[in-house]
């Protein structure tokens, strides 16, 4: 297929050589006059190349490179004058011009700018298609980690969707749905995705080091700072950084993040100036975040800065299509690390794993059968009564509104009713610490308890409030 040369010229002689110089190289080569016709034949033959002579009888020749390169992208413009202005060349380049040549033009020369155009076209086209091939790849690797489900695949298609732009995005789940995979499908899809992409905990880290960690400080900003330190703002400079739990974080942190938000620049401890960064911020919270901002708890202006888009991850039990397949997988994955000869979930196993509602979620379920993997040693299928074994140790989490599930049929009466008693107490525990973000104190207050008769039960119970802060 020849490569099509458009020429926008309202000289005809110099249109004329142009095209008997471009044909014997193998092009096809169109004229227009004017600048309608022009733009006309761009938009309607997508050439390859155009060359734009920049004075016309109808247009100034700066008017129309911003619109052809606006309506059609991508095509490399090359600028033809006889008159020999300095400043009109730059400004052409400004626009986005290929270059700039003036009349009488050297036909040599012009083949060569033109093939070099022609190169510099087709490569974006192929990096462009890399681009696109590598974000479907993404995207398909995102859906075998997170599962076929239709919420998920309405969710894929959200990340999908916000991945190509730079909007602060929020995402919404329970702790344990897979947050922060959504978060990292979100840069690897991005422009940004060859920078770097960094997590951070706010419920993870003190008070006390979290402005260091998060800004950085330098030496002697506080005691014990015995070197310069970059931040995690600035280690994330050019790529993503992702704020996990950001519903944690003090209000006097809040103000600072704000600020770097709007001026898109970070001051460390201790230092004169601030530095500017080019971050793409992404947030996570298993918080109410508008009912905290009523609160007083969590400011409005930093909420809607972070939540120019949305994104809610729905729990694992409204997403049971993906039960079966993340089990499997993380069986796959079990029998690998462990080095265990399990090939696959014995009959019933996969069908009890769905009457479970799973409070902690995609966390809980690959925890559930890494244990179960673990403890089946040689044999070749994981049970549905080992499975029953590992959710009804203290480790894990159960259905107390159900306490057949996954039951093996052996227990008694009064072995199921102090069981279903057991299961409702540590699920109630277990949602209000989801709900104060493993915050003890708080939980002790709602549950009208007080700290140590907490703690101890949940020693008992195999509860961790580590588990609730991640």
């Amino acid at each position: 297929m020849l490569s099509k040369l458009l020429v926008i010229d309202d000289d005809h002689a110099d249109c004329r050589l142009v095209a008997a110089a471009f044909e014997r190289d193998g092009w096809a080569v169109t004229a227009a006059h004017d600048a309608a016709s022009g733009l006309a034949r761009a938009i309607s033959m997508s050439p390859d190349v155009v060359l734009l002579d920049l004075k016309l009888p109808d247009r100034d020749g700066l008017d129309l490179l911003e619109q052809l390169l606006r309506d059609v992208p991508g095509v490399p413009v090359i600028m033809m004058t006889a008159w020999r202005d300095v400043k009109t060349a730059v400004r052409a380049l400004q626009l986005g011009a290929f270059d700039y040549l003036s009349k009488p033009v050297d036909m040599d020369e012009l083949v060569v700018v033109v093939r070099r155009a022609h190169r510099n076209r087709t490569l974006q086209s192929e990096v462009d298609e890399l681009r696109s091939r590598l974000a479907r790849d993404e995207a398909e690797s995102l859906m075998a980690q997170m599962g076929p489900s239709p919420q998920t695949t309405e969710v894929l298609a959200q990340v999908g969707l916000v991945a190509a732009s730079d909007f602060c995005v929020l995402i919404q789940g329970e702790t344990g749905a897979g947050k922060e995979l959504v978060a990292e499908g979100i840069h690897r899809q991005s422009h940004r995705r060859a920078h770097p992409f960094v997590a951070l905990d706010c419920g993870a880290i003190p008070e006390a080091l979290l402005e260091s960690e998060l800004f950085g400080h330098e030496r002697g900003a506080f005691t014990g700072a015995d070197r310069r330190q970059g931040g995690q703002f600035l280690q994330a400079d050019g790529g993503t950084c992702f704020l996990d739990e950001v519903g944690n974080l003090p209000l006097s942190l809040q103000a600072k993040l704000l600020r770097v938000l709007e001026s898109k620049q970070v001051r460390p401890l201790g230092a004169q100036r601030s530095l500017p960064i080019d971050v793409r911020f992404l947030a996570a919270t298993n918080h109410d975040l508008p009912a905290r901002v009523r609160e007083g708890l969590f400011r409005a202006d930093l909420y809607f800065r972070l939540a120019q888009y949305t994104v809610t991850l729905p729990p694992l039990r409204k997403r049971k299509a993906d039960i079966p397949h993340l089990a499997i997988r993380f069986l796959q994955e079990a029998a690998i690390e462990l080095r265990r000869p399990v090939l696959a979930f014995g009959p019933g196993a996969l069908d009890g794993l769905l009457t479970y509602s799973w409070p902690g979620n995609v966390r809980e379920l690959r925890n559930v059968v890494r244990q179960a993997v673990l403890e089946s040693r040689d044999d070749l299928e994981v049970s549905r009564e080992r499975l029953a074994a590992v959710l009804k140790r203290p480790a894990g989490f159960e259905n107390p509104g159900d306490p057949a599930v996954l039951a093996t049929g052996s227990q008694s009466l009064r072995q199921i009713a102090d069981d279903a008693a057991r299961r409702a107490e540590r699920l109630a525990i277990c949602e209000v610490l989801q709900s104060t973000g493993g915050n003890k104190s708080r939980a002790a207050r709602v549950l009208r308890t007080d700290y140590k008769t907490l703690h101890l039960k949940m020693r008992h119970l195999g509860i961790r409030a580590s588990d609730f802060r991640a």
